[in-house]
C-alpha cells in the first residue's frame, strides 16, 4: 500500500513539474472568461467609467449633485456585467435582463403585478 501511495504522489508531482515548465506551450489553450477577475467599481464615477450608466439611466446627475454613497450594488452589477459579456448586449439591454430574471424569480409578471392567484389590487 506504501509503494502505491509513494509511487502516485513521487508520478503526480514529475506531472505537475512538467506541466508548469511546459506551460507556455499549453496554456493559450486553457479556455479563461475575463470576467471572472474584473474588479467592480465602487463608486457612481467609477461606475460611469465602466460603462455602467446611459441615457436612460443617468449616473451623471448623482456625481454632479455631488452623491457621496458608494455606488451600484456590487452583485446586481456583477450579474449585469456577466451578461452584457456573455450575450454581447448594452447596459440598458443587460439591465432589462437582469430586471426580468429578477421578476421571474420572485414570481412578478412583466407589468410589474405578482402572479400570486390570492393577490388582491384596488387601483
Amino acid at each position: 500500500m506504501g509503494y502505491i501511495l509513494y509511487s502516485l504522489t513521487f508520478s503526480s508531482f514529475i506531472l505537475a513539474t512538467a506541466l508548469y515548465l511546459t506551460r507556455n506551450r499549453w496554456y493559450h489553450l486553457v479556455p479563461i472568461t475575463n470576467y471572472i477577475y474584473t474588479r467592480l467599481p465602487s463608486s457612481f464615477t467609477n461606475d460611469i467609467e465602466s460603462g455602467f450608466t446611459s441615457s436612460d439611466f443617468d449616473l451623471e446627475t448623482n456625481v454632479a449633485a455631488g452623491d457621496s454613497r458608494a455606488g451600484l450594488d456590487q452583485q446586481a452589477k456583477r450579474e449585469v456585467q456577466k451578461i452584457m459579456k456573455s450575450r454581447r448586449v448594452g447596459f440598458d439591454e443587460a439591465r432589462r435582463m437582469y430586471t426580468e430574471a429578477r421578476f421571474a424569480k420572485n414570481n412578478i409578471g412583466l407589468d410589474g403585478l405578482p402572479r400570486d392567484p390570492k393577490f388582491v389590487s384596488f387601483s
